[in-house]
């Protein structure tokens, strides 16, 4: 065997060495209470016991339904901990408990609960952090409406307060992310049958959280978030096995602009395609001296905000040309959709323009190319 194969054998030891060192975190996720996120987490449990796993139970709430609690108590449990609040007793994980039972996998579900005080942590998503920091794999359980970023939309569409939130950078910990889905019309099935809530609760619900526009927009949010995370774990994969930049998922709208006062069009053009792909928007702008004067420095500056205003990612690039340094990031970050915006040029700067184009098409031929021919006298686009 050669050296060079040796080292690659160390090195790929190394990584699995590595890996270990932590738990695996497996997130099911529903866009509403019922579609299945507790039972498939258990379902799975039960499959890695079968394989031989030392797999418990943390905490799990079955909610009265009776397939979940079939699943529940094939696996055992680590007792909750009883805890005395202003006189009453609630039950909690054990964190300390299931620590010192030292399992390879635990269920935790409801990831975005609050703890009673006294517990060790006040959030349950603290919890599971600390068991993947001891090398144990969790599996855990959220309804897309407990996702921070996403509650104010999901309180301004449902009417509903949501009042236990989890940061949406615990989601993005996450090594994988199952989506429970199923349709709306089949929600409601479940709910008429009495099989999500109790037979007195039924129509209610189906009257205001569990309304069929609502829950279209829900499943859409769920959607878009699995998307995410698949794209972040194709990022990853690609960065370690160096493809091209053709490889994404969702779609990334990148803006190139000045000081010129016509780029603030380009930024709201952008991000109107962006809207309309459901993709993310990206200002960037390259560096340069003439910036530095004061009127151009202003202009700058206000595009700028009214970027950030609209959620767009700010990057400042550096480099002597704007092609090339434009084109290396948009295939670094595998940028879909580029927009540069045009005015009324002449003579050598129509040359240089044109030029410039070709060499930033010719280094990342992937991206979609959008050239908005804009009249610096008149302010309108042509």
């Amino acid at each position: 065997m050669s050296d060079e194969k040796r080292k690659s054998a160390e090195d790929w030891l190394l990584a699995t060495e590595t890996e270990k060192k932590r738990g695996r975190f497996k997130i099911f996720l529903g866009y509403a209470p019922g579609v299945g996120k507790t039972f498939s987490m258990l379902s799975e449990g039960n499959r890695r016991r079968s394989r031989g796993e030392d797999v418990v139970v943390g905490i799990v709430e079955t909610h009265g339904r009776s397939g979940t609690a079939e699943q529940a108590v094939k696996l055992e449990q680590v007792p909750r901990r009883e805890i005395d609040y202003k006189g009453t007793l609630f039950d909690e994980m054990d964190v300390d408990a299931i620590l010192a039972r030292a399992p390879h996998v635990v269920l935790v579900d409801e990831l975005a609960h609050t703890n009673v005080v006294g517990s060790r942590f006040a959030k349950r998503y603290e919890d599971v952090l600390l068991l993947l920091e001891n090398n144990i794999d969790v599996l855990s359980t959220v309804n897309i409406q407990h996702v921070e970023s996403l509650t104010p939309r999901v309180q301004a569409l449902t009417g509903i307060t949501v009042r236990e939130t989890v940061p949406d950078w615990v989601l993005d910990r996450a090594d994988e992310i199952i989506i429970n889905d199923v349709t709306p019309e089949a929600l409601a099935t479940r709910m008429r049958r009495g099989d999500i809530y109790p037979m007195e609760r039924v129509e209610r619900a189906l009257s205001n959280f569990f309304r069929r526009g609502n829950l279209i927009a829900l499943r859409e949010m769920a959607l878009q978030r699995v998307t995410r995370a698949v794209d972040r774990t194709l990022n990853d994969y690609v960065k370690r096995k160096r493809l091209g930049a053709q490889w994404s998922v969702i779609e990334r709208v990148a803006v190139c602009i000045s000081a010129n006062p016509e780029a603030r069009d380009l930024i709201a053009r952008g991000a109107r395609l962006a809207e309309g792909l459901n993709g993310e928007l990206y200002v960037l702008h390259l560096t340069n001296e003439r910036d530095n004067e004061p009127e151009r420095r202003k202009t700058l500056d206000a595009h700028l905000q009214f970027a950030m205003n609209l959620g767009a990612n700010i990057v400042h690039l550096t480099g002597k040309s704007v092609a090339s340094a434009t084109a290396a990031y948009v295939t670094e970050h595998r940028i879909t959709q580029a927009i540069f915006g045009r005015s009324a040029l002449h003579g050598l700067k129509k040359y240089l323009y044109y030029l410039a184009i070709q060499k930033f098409m010719s280094e990342a031929p992937h991206v979609d190319l959008h050239i908005i021919t804009q009249d610096t006298q008149a302010g309108a686009r042509k």
